[in-house]
C-alpha cells in the first residue's frame, strides 16, 4: 500500500514509500491493536517484513518501507516514518483496527525512527496529529543518541557520539507515550547501544516520565535480539490495550 500521495511524489517515493498490512481475518468482537514496524539496516538498507511471532496474536502489523541514505537525508527517512504512521491512523479503522491502539516499533534503525517520531512532536504535527496519540513506543536496540548515519552526513565518525535535535535523547519529556526499550547483551551489542538506552531510560525518569521500561536480553547480540524481544512487545501491547485511554 502506498502511504504517501500528492503532487510532489517522486518515482523513488512511489517505489519505497509503501507498507504491507497484516490484520486479523474475520470479524473481531473488539477492535484490534496495531503495531507499525520499521525495519533496520542503518537507514541505508533493508526492507519491510513481518517479524516472526507476531502472526496470530490478534493484532495488526503495518510493515513499512522508507527511503534510504544516501539517496535522501535522514530527515527524509523520519518524514516517511511519520507519514506511514499517519496513514495507519487514518485507515486502520477501515480494516477493523482501533486507532486508539496504535503502537510503533522497529529494530535498530527502525527503533530509532520509532523513537524520533514518538518523542519529537514536530514530525507528526506536520500531519496535523499529536505524537501522544501513539499508544506506545517499542524500539528494539535503537539509537537514542544521534544516529550514526546522521553523524556521517555531518562528517563525523561512528565512534564519536552526538546528541542534537536528531537524537531521541534530545526530546525526553514527561508526557511522552509509554515506552518499552529492549536491547541485546551490553557486551554483544553494537557500540554502546545498551548504555545509551540505559541513559535514555534514566533521563526519562529524571524528567518525570513514569512509564519507561528497559530490558537487556543477556546472551543475544544486536541482530539476534529481535526474536526473543517479540514476546515482550506482545505483552506490552496486550497490557496497554486493556487500559482506557
Amino acid at each position: 500500500i502506498a502511504y504517501r500521495e500528492g503532487e510532489n511524489i517522486t518515482q523513488y517515493m512511489m517505489d519505497r514509500c509503501r507498507l504491507d498490512l497484516y490484520y486479523p481475518a474475520g470479524a473481531a468482537a473488539e477492535a484490534f491493536p496495531t503495531v507499525v514496524w520499521f525495519h533496520g539496516g542503518g537507514l541505508k538498507g533493508g526492507s519491510k517484513y513481518l517479524p516472526k511471532g507476531l502472526e496470530g496474536r490478534g493484532l495488526a502489523v503495518a510493515a513499512v518501507n522508507y527511503r534510504l541514505s544516501p539517496d535522501v537525508m535522514v530527515r527524509d527517512c523520519v518524514e516517511d516514518a511519520a507519514a506511514a504512521i499517519d496513514w495507519v491512523f487514518d485507515h486502520i479503522g477501515d480494516y477493523g483496527g482501533d486507532p486508539q491502539k496504535i503502537f510503533v516499533s522497529g529494530h535498530s534503525a527502525g527503533g530509532y525512527l520509532a523513537s524520533m517520531v514518538g518523542l519529537d512532536r514536530k514530525w507528526m504535527a506536520a500531519h496535523g496529529r499529536d505524537a501522544n496519540d501513539i499508544a506506545g513506543l517499542i524500539p528494539f536496540s535503537g539509537h537514542t543518541i544521534t544516529h550514526f548515519t546522521v553523524r556521517e552526513e555531518l562528517g563525523m565518525p561512528g565512534e564519536q557520539p552526538l546528541i542534537d535535535e536528531m537524537a531521541p535523547l534530545f526530546h525526553v519529556r514527561a508526557d511522552a507515550p509509554p515506552i518499552l526499550l529492549i536491547t541485546g547483551d551490553r557486551e554483544l551489542e553494537l557500540l554502546g547501544r545498551y548504555e545509551e538506552n540505559a541513559y535514555f531510560w534514566r533521563m526519562m525518569k529524571v524528567n518525570g516520565h513514569t512509564r519507561t521500561t528497559l530490558y537487556e536480553l543477556g546472551g543475544y547480540d544486536h541482530g539476534g535480539m529481535v526474536q526473543p524481544a517479540v514476546p515482550l512487545l506482545v505483552r506490552f501491547v496486550e497490557r496497554l490495550s486493556r487500559e482506557p485511554r
